[in-house]
């Protein structure tokens, strides 16, 4: 999500999940499976968390004048763009999880 090879890791995981329904069904309902949903999320928020980190840190370098306004700025968006897609999905889910409650047994 951060960076190219990130977003391109994320891709290629859905990929391989619907390249074969039967082993994504299978992926989902195992959360040991390398290809699992959790995992999937799970390295996303780890990723988001590193990016927390790193804005942290380019904040405190920023402060002991160590670096530069740009590259704070630049960490901190890329740390927001990361967050706001992580709502995104995490709203997705609610909303998903409520259509679901609404459907008749």
């Amino acid at each position: 999500m951060a960076t190219p090879i990130t977003a391109a890791g994320a891709y290629a995981a859905i990929a391989r999940l619907t390249a074969n329904p039967a082993q994504a069904t299978s992926a989902l309902a195992d959360p040991k499976s390398a290809n699992s949903f959790t995992s999937v999320l799970k390295e996303a928020i780890g990723s988001v968390n590193e990016l927390g980190q790193k804005s942290d840190a380019q904040t405190r370098a920023m402060v002991n004048g160590k670096s530069n306004m740009v590259d704070v700025v630049t960490a901190v968006s890329e740390t927001e763009v990361a967050i706001d897609a992580v709502v995104a999905v995490r709203d997705k889910i609610i909303a998903a999880y409520e259509e679901i409650m609404k459907m008749p047994i």
